[in-house]
């Protein structure tokens, strides 16, 4: 069985979390996600991030610390994912593989449809989310 790293940021601001929606046809098809991706060979998570956030969305960010980590399999791959706190350090996006993104609370954040890793991230973010609130 093969094995991928794989990385996730999660920015948050006022309150809110950044999702994006996957444009249709491949991985994630449709679906809302936290942006991120595979690591290439010799980078680091931090190096990985940045490149798929610039890669996608166009903008850069600044790493923080690890929300949560898992191992999930797909496709005979067994995939250690890492997702991180990010900032943003734009507000102008350029979608490259999504059709939308936007800034969501707890509420829509529940409502939206994501795929499998996805999901196990957004359970965290939501408790991140609700104990940032009160």
């Amino acid at each position: 069985m093969n094995e991928r790293i794989t990385t996730a940021g999660v920015a948050v601001k006022d309150g809110k979390v950044l999702v994006a929606h996957r444009v249709k046809g491949g991985a994630l098809s449709g679906k809302w996600e936290f942006p991120g991706g595979k690591q290439r060979w010799g980078e680091s998570d931090e190096d990985t991030l940045k490149r798929e956030y610039k890669e996608e969305l166009s903008v850069d960010i600044r790493m923080g610390e690890c929300l949560t980590s898992f191992d999930f399999i797909n496709n005979d791959t067994v995939y250690h994912l890492r997702a991180y706190l990010i900032e943003i350090l734009s507000d102008e996006f350029c979608l490259a593989v999504h059709t939308e993104a936007r800034w969501v609370g707890p509420d829509e954040l529940l409502s939206l449809e994501m795929g499998d890793s996805d999901n196990q991230i957004r359970s965290r973010v939501v408790s991140l989310l609700l104990k940032r609130e009160g």
